[in-house]
């Protein structure tokens, strides 16, 4: 039939049919087109590269979290564990784009920092932990306890003796060498360092008017290992020494660890439920969370435990870089936290998660 013979309504019927086809092709092409834009932004939040340096304390945990949210978002986020001083400073000089420190920022570094780059920048808690008093005695296999009188007297230089009175009479039925005592510390700028100093200058005045707290302090003796693999390999490798490390290393190199003497007057070992408990003496966190727990009240709180925080800009140039860092953030203090406890950290509390998701709005 030639075209020109059709009725009206066979007319009609064909340009309705020739429409819904160019309309069916267009939807289509449209739901092409929207599916090529959604891969390509996964691909570009896949091809985010975040970097990190900091604190060795919460390297274990953070190692787990980076690869954890890699495989179920993408990004790439690089950490370098290099201590907590050199986390500060690099954040500061914007070499990286954040930081991570077991120490909070005092009030002359975040001044510091917003004199450089013109914004404030944030701390957010991540997990809590413990730093250990560990040694390495021979013929020693007993777990020693440790009064404050004894911590501060040795790293100050005036207990020498392992058989010192001031250690003996906490160990009773232990046989301890006369052998002289090695102190080993950090040589790096350290959160540990800072954690273990803020205890001593708490429970010492000598020790708070003569070395005081922070990430690198002028020890009065002793000698100096990188970071808390360094120090961990030097007690261990070193008999008749002492020092002080993250409780993740410690347990790790399987090295003995003591128990402390607390506020209450308990020995308590380190463990999730002694931090944890600890962790409960703040009240109140404050809006910026710089707080101290080490020496709280509590009959099982251990005396030398402390958050550990991500320190993290206000303002970002990178819009990218920014959204990853707040999407992992809130997942690390969330979903992350499942992580913690195998790798010997306390969860934080649920009041510090809360008010953490709400500063969150604060990153820019």
């Amino acid at each position: 039939m030639n075209p020109t013979d059709r009725n009206p309504v066979q007319l009609m019927s064909s340009h309705l049919a020739a429409h819904s086809w160019r309309e069916a092709q267009m939807k289509r092409l449209a739901a092409l087109l929207a599916l090529v834009l959604s891969l390509g932004g996964i691909a570009l939040a896949q091809n985010t590269l975040i970097n990190g340096a900091g604190a060795t304390f919460p390297n274990p945990i953070y190692s787990k979290w980076f690869d954890e949210f890699h495989k179920s978002n993408g990004s790439q986020i690089n950490y370098q564990p290099v201590g907590s001083g050199a986390g500060i400073k690099q954040v500061t000089d914007g070499t990286v784009d954040f930081g991570a420190s077991d120490g909070p920022m005092n009030d002359e570094q975040i001044a510091a920092y917003k004199q450089k780059n013109g914004g404030g920048i944030l701390h957010f808690p991540t997990v809590l932990g413990a730093v250990v008093p560990t040694y390495n005695v021979p013929g020693v296999s007993a777990a020693l306890n440790f009064t404050p009188e004894a911590l501060s007297g040795i790293f100050l230089g005036r207990i020498t003796k392992w058989n010192d009175p001031a250690i003996a009479n906490a160990n009773k039925g232990v046989t301890l060498p006369a052998n002289d005592i090695v102190v080993i510390h950090r040589s790096d700028g350290s959160g540990t360092t800072y954690i273990f100093t803020d205890y001593l200058s708490k429970v010492n005045p000598d020790w708070k008017d003569k070395v005081n707290k922070g990430t690198s302090v002028n020890w009065p003796v002793g000698l100096g290992g990188k970071g808390n693999e360094g120090v961990t390999g030097l007690i261990k490798q070193t008999p008749n020494a002492i020092g002080y490390v993250e409780l993740i290393y410690a347990a790790q190199n399987k090295v003995p660890y003591g128990s402390v003497k607390n506020p209450a007057g308990s020995f308590v070992k380190a463990d999730l439920s002694s931090v944890t408990e600890a962790a409960g003496s703040v009240k109140t966190m404050p809006d910026d969370f710089r707080v101290s727990i080490t020496n709280a009240p509590g009959k099982n709180a251990y005396p030398i435990a402390s958050f550990t925080w991500l320190l993290i800009p206000e303002k970002f140039k990178d819009s990218g870089k920014r959204d990853t860092l707040k999407k992992f953030i809130n997942w690390a203090i969330t979903d992350g936290q499942q992580y913690a406890e195998n790798l010997s950290y306390a969860k934080l509390p649920k009041e510090v998660v809360d008010k953490e998701l709400k500063a969150l709005s604060k990153v820019q």
